[in-house]
């Protein structure tokens, strides 16, 4: 098995990966809270970790990817009385989406998807343990967990407070520390509540990834419960901070063994936020552009740093990916036969240290344009084409793109109605073509030529695409 190298947001270095189990690799990512439609950090977060599962898979791991779903939350609240919907019609409409916008991204199905409301039995086993060993306390509001209990807080990210903590201490002087955070916060009016034996309440935020890798994934009587834990860059404190936390006072076991985070989507120099008003939704995105297109744009800058969203740039991004298909059309309607040795090799080292996409983006632009070069001076080659086929295959396999067809891939805006009259008028052509009316189909070519409609007749049949 080749060696796995990726950069641990903890130890701020790469190592070298070694799974807890052999061949097998545990990982949870921390999803959506499911109030909104998704956006461009969503979008980001998933490309990142959907090409860490493809290269774990391609070198062949079997890989157990868990992304959770936060389905009880103050927004979601929020938007049940401001919309007066249920919490379930609310959120199974936007992991509906979600997941609907993950299949245009070409997101690798996940191996499980937790929802927060679906496990609350065992956030509430977490809490009462934490309770039992005077780690968690109660006060009129919340259970809280208490961080001085926990020699090792604040060594996952380096920090032990925020720019927060003071205001929210001021707010609850019951509180025994100012990092102190919440793992149940009792019922109030107008609130989504569940009884538990040290309150009618529902949980905070932290606690349910603990619980859930814990009842989902975690390994038992191993230093670690899981492999790798992801998640965007600002998860990392305080969310992955008090996830540890809770996990290594309730469990005596590390949370994970490596920890990973992608960098911040900025648009026009600013980080995204909804408070910016420059939160880009990825469904508004998706009308302009197949998601084909924005994963290749995404991953065209490395996973940990973060990422400038610019339309021209994507539009460079999108002609830089239309190279790969225009190749793809060269070698249409043969069979691959097998990827070039040294081709694949490449790829791999460059996605093995690190995922690291620039590289492996420029060893396909110069394959694509060598190949060329080669179909130029022999375009009745078959066995460069066949190698070609397996090599836009594998690109496919390892990074997510190159798998449409040569030609759907450049009908992408295309409405339904025009569609369906370009087919009419080719299979016009195609009778008058098997009538020997050749004015008549030289004339239909000509209409469609006039509509930018490209034909192009193959064993297959006519194919055609917008120029």
């Amino acid at each position: 098995m080749n060696k796995i190298f990726i950069y641990d947001s903890v130890k701020k270095e790469k190592l070298e990966f070694n799974s807890i189990f052999p061949n097998v690799a545990k990982i949870y990512i921390c999803g959506p809270t499911v109030y909104d439609d998704s956006h461009l950090g969503h979008a980001r977060s998933a490309i990142s970790f959907d090409l860490l599962h493809r290269v774990l898979k391609i070198n062949g791991y079997e890989v157990i990817m868990t992304k959770n779903f936060t389905d009880i939350d103050d927004k979601i609240i929020k938007k049940m009385y401001d919309s007066n919907r249920t919490l379930e019609d609310i959120t199974k409409q936007y992991i509906t989406a979600y997941k609907a916008d993950m299949k245009a991204l070409n997101i690798l199905d996940n191996s499980i998807e937790p929802k927060a409301t679906e496990n609350l039995d065992v956030m509430k086993d977490m809490i009462s343990n934490l309770i039992s060993k005077d780690i968690a306390y109660k006060t009129s509001d919340s259970v809280y967990f208490d961080t001085s209990k926990d020699s090792l807080y604040g060594t996952l990210s380096h920090k032990t407070n925020d720019e927060n903590s003071i205001a929210r201490v001021e707010e609850n002087k019951e509180k025994r520390n100012s990092a102190d955070f919440a793992l149940w916060k009792f019922e109030k009016a107008n609130d989504v509540s569940f009884d538990a034996p040290f309150g009618k309440g529902r949980p905070g935020w932290h606690i349910e990834c603990s619980a859930m890798i814990e009842k989902h994934l975690a390994y038992k009587n191993t230093p670690y419960q899981i492999d790798i834990h992801g998640g965007g860059a600002d998860l990392l404190f305080p969310h992955h901070e008090n996830e540890a936390a809770q996990t290594r006072c309730s469990s005596n076991q590390q949370l994970a063994k490596y920890w990973m985070h992608n960098g911040f989507v900025n648009i026009n120099g600013e980080k995204m936020s909804k408070s910016l008003g420059n939160s880009f939704f990825l469904k508004d995105v998706l009308k302009s552009y197949s998601g084909e297109v924005v994963r290749f744009y995404l991953m065209s800058t490395h996973y940990r740093a973060n990422f400038n969203f610019n339309e021209e740039d994507l539009i460079s991004s999108k002609k830089r990916l239309d190279k790969l298909y225009r190749l793809k059309k060269r070698v249409y309607g043969l069979e691959g036969s097998m990827v070039n040795k040294t081709f694949k090799e490449a790829i791999l080292n460059a996605l093995n240290d690190d995922m690291n996409t620039s590289i492996a983006l420029s060893i396909i632009d110069e394959m694509i344009n060598t190949s060329n070069d080669k179909l130029d001076a022999n375009p009745k080659d078959k066995n460069l084409k066949k190698e070609l086929i397996s090599n836009i295959l594998f690109i496919e396999e390892i990074l997510g793109v190159g798998g449409n067809d040569a030609y759907s891939y450049f009908q992408f805006g295309i409405d339904k109605s025009t569609k369906e009259k370009i087919e009419d008028l080719i299979n016009k052509r195609n009778e008058a073509k098997i009538s020997k009316d050749f004015q008549t189909a030289d004339k239909i070519r000509d209409e469609l030529s006039k509509l930018d409609i490209s034909l192009m007749d193959t064993a297959n049949g006519t194919v055609w695409e917008k120029l």
